[in-house]
């Protein structure tokens, strides 16, 4: 038997006073018993009675728990990679507030409509990080993709392919990488500096992993905010960033995946989240655990009875 509570030097305090007082009573009554020349046993019982019952409401308050069970826990759902575009290009605002900030945005719109699946955050530039790796504690990848920012890696440009690489490189590991349902998916505005070779998409393909990817931009473009100005280039002029969308649907056809876009008149990811809701679930997690019942019931009951007998019940203080 395990006890779910503990006593504490407070309890035993008061417990302690409460058995000084009562053994005061009894010491009274055994007294004037013997002052009137006469006995007092018949309230033994009575002082049995009362002292379980108080053992088992004592009990009862800790919470005993016995019988310990097994039981297995099961978690469904989808395993998916979000890769982030955090080149300087993102904080571009053809997308208000800013590009990056619409991204997170619907990001944690999207996490929260999943909620039953794992994600794991990737963001790449010139080179592509693991910036959280798949899990389904909400709050935890909340506080990642809040900190997304252009800040986040030393050098500006785009390898698009880098990031897509590397969230394959982490789906196929682990011991149940087979039968997991995989989803890669890619926010970026297509200023790529990086070529994609045909292994790595096929790769994709082979290994049944839907890409998704989502063009954050205007093909108008805007400026890059830098300071109080915008960035410029080697000569001085205005550095100005564009939606990619071509490029970007091309890749999404060449992986067999799907292209999505966030811009200044269409903005969430609704379509995007009804397509992975619509993949088929599978196993993700799975585990056994040990279950315990508090069963305080089966002392209170047994108190109840003591108590109900001790009131039912009178005796003859004395035999006068």
């Amino acid at each position: 038997m395990t006890w779910n509570y503990s006593l504490t030097s407070t309890d035993f305090f008061i417990i302690a006073i409460f058995f000084v007082l009562y053994a005061l009573y009894f010491f009274r009554i055994f007294w004037l018993a013997r002052q009137l020349r006469t006995t007092a046993w018949a309230v033994i019982p009575k002082f049995f009675l009362r002292t379980g019952a108080l053992a088992l409401l004592l009990a009862a308050l800790l919470g005993p728990s016995f019988g310990e069970a097994q039981r297995e826990l099961v978690a469904e759902g989808k395993d998916i990679y979000l890769a982030v575009d955090v080149s300087k290009s993102m904080d571009a605002n053809d997308v208000a507030p800013s590009r990056l900030e619409k991204v997170k945005f619907e990001l944690n719109k999207l996490v929260k409509t999943l909620s039953g699946s794992r994600f794991g955050l990737l963001v790449f530039s010139t080179e592509a990080y693991v910036h959280a790796p798949l899990t389904s504690d909400q709050t935890a990848l909340t506080t990642f993709i809040a900190s997304l920012s252009t800040r986040l890696v030393p050098k500006s440009g785009t390898n698009l392919c880098s990031a897509i690489d590397l969230a394959v490189q982490k789906l196929l590991k682990g011991p149940n990488a087979d039968t997991q349902t995989k989803v890669i998916v890619v926010l970026t505005d297509g200023e790529d500096f990086g070529t994609c070779e045909s292994p790595e998409l096929r790769r994709l393909r082979s290994y049944g992993i839907p890409l998704y990817i989502v063009g954050v931009g205007n093909e108008g473009g805007s400026t890059i905010p830098a300071g109080n100005g915008v960035i410029r280039d080697k000569e001085g002029k205005v550095v100005r960033t564009r939606l990619n969308r071509d490029y970007l649907r091309q890749l999404a056809q060449e992986a067999r995946g799907s292209y999505l876009e966030i811009n200044s008149s269409s903005g969430d990811l609704t379509a995007l989240a009804s397509a992975i809701e619509r993949l088929e679930n599978r196993l993700i997690d799975q585990r056994k655990i040990t279950v315990t019942s508090n069963k305080y019931y089966y002392f209170l009951a047994i108190a109840l009875l003591f108590i109900s007998v001790d009131l039912m019940v009178s005796v003859r203080t004395f035999k006068l």
